[in-house]
């Protein structure tokens, strides 16, 4: 399957995994998969569909883990030009069982692990779904297909029906398409060395962003077209995390915003990453107060990057040439439009272009885009593009609460909250009001050590907010909650902040 581009991913993908099969590929929990380990594991899965007399252009839904099951699953199917459909590992077991009969496909792979949770196997016999347990220990049929709809959700040239992160409402699938992942990974190939070519690398690249997402499936593939080896993290911890690059010692490193934070709190000494030669930032805001403490403690440039789950990966960003020459005055932007990309600012009211620094909603004309790339393509972030090409996001047009009739932006009161030395982290949302409509609310995590009080960060507030954006109350609590890619998540954080009145 080659596109226009003249790159496949599924063919390249493919041919890494024939060069050697006996190589390591994938390091996981201290233990390394060959690349004939992963093949083997998804021709398995692939027999077991095909004994049911499934169609090629059946989608396969898969509850996503960071394990060496889901990866071998991910490659087999994508190597096959098959529409994979995520699935959330994170939610509750009801919630999970719930979700099965409801999915656009007809065959369900998991994890041992959840079909043993409560009500997940009696669900998909009762959906009459074919269920493949895929894991480290083998593939098994867990349940016989019954359902003969299997072909009536298929999507033609869709790779992934990707989950959003839902940080800011329910969890929706955006089609990535092959054309779309062919036009990122042309792109992203003229970056590596010898890129023309196809072989094994001895260097390994570290995965910890979660597989469910786009930020950890746009990772993998990308290191796995480079021929390169994994190192699998289940989910982020400090200690795992600085194990795996002091054994790997990586040149760029990657970090959420939220990880980031958790490095410097922890204390890991600036010796620990001498190796780095950037830090990649992204899948969520990172002020520039922070940005200034990390390269002052370890030297390392931090390179913000900015994509989102409809893009198939990133859109624009900083290069360390671009950090050498710009950083003094740009710090803050999220960088310039990758190769290919065309970005533009329009007004919110009328759609029509605006100049140098004004602010409008992003439009993004992209490769990867897929049809729509052609086009014009309104995202729902406020911005501004200046004179020199970088891209300044400056809030969310759907986390606007309107107070009293002044809109306010959640995102602009919580990065207002962070630049407190004493906040680690903080969300905003707004919750009903029976005179103002509604009223931001916010919820704070403390720097560990650090003493401060809601009274404190209310006075904080007024002093860097209009009156009408200084948060009604300020919850300090032990942890706010996140979805799997360590973003906060502004559903669980209403939850929270409802239940706390």
């Amino acid at each position: 399957m080659t596109t226009h581009t003249g790159y496949s991913m599924s063919e390249r993908v493919a041919e890494v995994m024939r060069l050697d099969p006996g190589a390591d590929a994938l390091q996981f929990r201290g233990r390394w998969f060959s690349w004939g380990w992963l093949r083997e594991r998804g021709e398995a899965v692939q027999a077991l569909i095909d004994a049911h007399g499934l169609a090629p252009a059946a989608p396969v839904a898969m509850v996503m883990r960071n394990r060496p099951g889901t990866v071998a699953a991910v490659l087999s199917l994508l190597t096959r030009g098959q529409t994979l459909v995520t699935v959330s590992a994170m939610q509750p077991d009801d919630r999970l069982a719930a979700e099965i009969g409801t999915l656009p496909a007809a065959v369900l792979l998991a994890d041992r692990e959840d079909w043993a949770r409560p009500g997940v196997r009696a669900a998909a016999a009762a959906a009459g779904t074919l269920a493949i347990a895929v894991d480290e220990d083998g593939v098994e049929l867990v349940e016989p297909l019954r359902r003969t709809d299997s072909e009536d959700h298929a999507a033609p040239g869709t790779a992934i029906l990707m989950l959003t992160s839902g940080t800011t409402g329910p969890p929706k699938r955006v089609p990535l398409t092959y054309a779309g992942f062919d036009a990122g990974y042309a792109g992203a190939a003229h970056y590596e060395r010898g890129g023309d070519g196809v072989r094994l690398r001895a260097s390994t690249a570290i995965v910890m962003a979660p597989l469910l997402h786009v930020s950890g499936i746009f990772t993998l593939l990308l290191n796995v077209q480079a021929g390169r080896r994994i190192a699998l993290l289940e989910r982020f911890a400090v200690d795992d995390w600085l194990a795996l690059v002091t054994e790997h010692r990586p040149k760029a490193i990657t970090l959420p915003p939220a990880a980031l934070r958790m490095v410097m709190a922890a204390g890991v000494e600036p010796e620990r990453l001498s190796f780095a030669r950037s830090v990649l930032v992204g899948t969520a805001p990172i002020s520039v107060e922070e940005q200034l403490a990390w390269e002052e403690r370890y030297g390392i440039p931090v390179l913000v990057v900015y994509g989102a789950t409809e893009f198939a990966g990133g859109i624009a960003g900083w290069t360390v040439a671009d950090h050498q020459d710009w950083a003094a005055t740009k710090r803050g932007s999220v960088g310039r439009a990758h190769p290919g990309v065309d970005l533009r600012v329009v007004d919110e009211r009328t759609g029509a272009p605006l100049g140098a620094d004004d602010v409008g909603l992003l439009e993004v004309r992209a490769p990867q885009l897929g049809a729509r790339g052609a086009d014009w393509v309104r995202t729902t972030d406020r911005a501004r593009l200046d004179a020199d090409g970088f891209l300044w996001i400056v809030g969310r047009a759907d986390d606007v609460i309107i107070r009293g009739g002044f809109k306010v932006s959640t995102g602009a009161v919580a990065e207002a909250l962070r630049t407190h030395p004493a906040v680690r982290d903080a969300g905003v949302v707004g919750l009903p009001d029976p005179r103002l409509g509604q009223v931001p609310v916010a919820a704070v995590e403390v720097e560990p050590g650090a003493v401060v009080d809601e009274e404190t960060l209310i006075a904080f507030a007024r002093e860097h907010l209009a009156p009408y954006q200084v948060p009604v109350r300020v919850h300090l609590v032990e942890a706010l909650p996140r979805t799997p890619s360590l973003k906060v998540s502004a559903v669980g954080l209403r939850e929270l902040l409802e239940r706390e009145g």
